[in-house]
């Protein structure tokens, strides 16, 4: 291979490189415009104005409410649902929304603050002083549940126990189910946030029905 052909194969081999990398970032910036829209946060909006004290308020002026557990698949930020009329033991993520914070986390802030607005001072555990009765609460579903593709529901079960002391002073179950107002995400948000309220009025309906402190 003469000086001139050596020069000649250079300069293709040059172009043919270039040319690559300029193919690859087109291909690369395709990439990322087509990975599809950003995530939506959504959370249980604001709390309604606050209600008249309920009786609950006379049994327990102040109350220790502890955050809620529940399992490790409601201390994520991806929301869920079920095609009960497919498969309703599969948990599915919608593929662009998320929670504001966890389910956990969210519960317990609306329970917190509408047992609050029934009148009971709330305290967290770090920070009230002994003596005081404790709320334990504890998620076992929270849900948005389609029985066709057209139509969901949102469940919570959710398991309360009051303590005095060391000593269990009762134990409640509730569960609520409120139908989602589309059947999307967006629904999803509205009904489980419209169920969380259903639960906090349970829960002080159970509180005034149980002994003074």
């Amino acid at each position: 291979m003469n000086d001139h052909t050596m020069k000649q194969f250079r300069f293709r081999h040059r172009l043919c490189r270039n040319a690559a990398i300029v193919l690859a970032a087109a291909l690369l910036a395709g990439c990322a415009s087509t990975k599809g829209p950003a995530p939506t946060s959504f959370d249980f909006g604001p709390v309604a104005a606050p209600v008249t004290p309920t009786p609950a308020a006379a049994s327990y002026p102040a109350l220790i409410v502890a955050d809620v557990s529940g399992p490790a698949t409601l201390d994520t930020d991806r929301m869920f649902y079920r095609l009960a009329y497919a498969n309703a033991q599969q948990a599915l993520p919608y593929a662009y929304n998320r929670w504001a914070a966890t389910p956990l986390q969210l519960l317990s802030q609306r329970l917190k603050a509408r047992i609050a607005q029934g009148g009971v001072k709330v305290l967290s555990i770090s920070d009230a002083t002994g003596g005081l009765p404790v709320l334990r609460l504890e998620m076992d579903e929270f849900s948005q549940n389609f029985a066709s593709a057209t139509e969901s529901t949102a469940h919570i079960s959710l398991r309360a126990s009051l303590f005095r002391g060391h000593q269990l002073v009762d134990q409640r179950t509730f569960t609520r189910s409120a139908p989602a107002p589309s059947a999307d995400a967006a629904g999803g948000a509205s009904a489980l946030a419209a169920t969380s309220d259903a639960i906090a009025a349970d829960l002080l309906a159970w509180l005034a029905t149980l002994p003074p402190r």
